[in-house]
């Protein structure tokens, strides 16, 4: 079994001064769902926006499936969310012809209904504009002066888009279940996609972090490809001149990494370089996905915090308080300026 460092990726900002303790409380880490749409009030799937803690999103899905009476599959929702915290989420129940059951008993002490609204398509994954997040640092260590200086970085300019720790599982063994998957051990169909999406993370972080260490991962470089911000989109410009750098220093755009499979990654010149040596120095990962079927994407190498701002307390915490575009992650700013526990 290989021993996969999934957390020692360059920094942007010279790294943590210091240590905190985050989640040690409910209210701690709060998260709240941004909705990409506004439900149209009529259709067949009931939406809830429920309010849980103690409780992960696969667990309520199930929840809410027995109460209604449905199948899983007629569940949906837009992204996992962790146990660890305070999370106000959207779920979908499709209930086509059938009035709502009461969804009153449901509530608990850990799970509340703050919204009931129909609509006419499931939830899909992904179908967020973002999340908001609340985060209480408690017992904090650090310079607290660098901590400043790093945050007013951040917010001007971004931090790096990795995939956070949770993706790839206790000590990355994410990762060494899907080797043996490529090497042909049966696997439940759930799990599959689990194991598919932390190998495609593992690669784009590689790619990432050495864009990091080159200090290229928020310029362009020759055969870039590039994301449009708050969009899916990206694109390939014809030029790479002042206008394409402007829009890069106002956060219009951003470089792109490549999320491996089949297809044509677009990538060119020195961009391409350094992907293709990632790729060539993982062969095992690359074309076990590529024989799985996925489809290559591209995922933006830096992300913008939206209304950052933060207090540090006299009781040895810092709290903080942003949002960020769905697919980022908190815990993935955090690391830039604390080491968490």
């Amino acid at each position: 079994m290989t021993d996969y460092n999934v957390s020692d990726w360059a920094y942007a900002y010279g790294g943590p001064s210091g240590q905190g303790q985050i989640k040690t409380q409910t209210d701690d880490f709060v998260v709240e769902e941004l909705l990409s749409f506004t439900p149209e009030g009529s259709g067949e799937h009931v939406f809830l926006y429920l309010e849980k803690s103690g409780e992960n999103t696969e667990y309520v899905a199930r929840l809410l499936a027995r109460h209604a009476g449905v199948r899983q599959r007629d569940i949906g929702f837009a992204g996992l969310k962790d146990r660890h915290g305070r999370t106000r989420q959207w779920f979908s129940i499709w209930l086509p012809g059938k009035d709502d059951p009461d969804w009153r008993q449901l509530q608990t002490d850990k799970l509340k209904i703050l919204q009931i609204v129909r609509h006419t398509r499931k939830l899909k994954r992904g179908a967020l504009s973002g999340n908001r997040f609340d985060i209480l640092i408690r017992n904090l260590q650090a310079d607290t002066d660098q901590i400043e200086q790093q945050l007013n970085q951040i917010k001007i300019g971004g931090f790096p888009n990795y995939f956070g720790e949770q993706r790839f599982g206790h000590q990355g063994r994410n990762l060494n279940a899907a080797l043996a998957m490529f090497q042909g051990v049966k696997v439940k169909r759930e799990q599959q996609s689990i194991y598919l999406s932390a190998v495609r993370s593992y690669l784009f972080n590689l790619i990432l972090s050495e864009r990091v260490s080159q200090h290229t991962w928020n310029q362009a470089m020759s055969g870039d490809v590039f994301n449009l911000n708050h969009t899916h989109s990206s694109f390939v410009p014809e030029h790479y001149d002042q206008i394409l750098d402007e829009r890069l220093a106002v956060a219009d755009i951003h470089p792109t990494g490549v999320l491996w499979g089949k297809g044509d990654s677009r990538v060119s010149a020195d961009a391409a370089a350094i992907e293709q040596q990632v790729i060539a120095g993982h062969e095992d990962f690359a074309d076990g996905l590529i024989k799985a079927g996925l489809e290559v994407d591209r995922r933006a190498l830096r992300a913008m915090p939206e209304s950052l701002s933060w207090q540090f307390t006299a009781e040895n915490c810092l709290r903080l308080s942003f949002v960020l575009p769905a697919g980022s992650y908190a815990t993935v700013l955090l690391r830039e300026i604390v080491k968490t526990t």
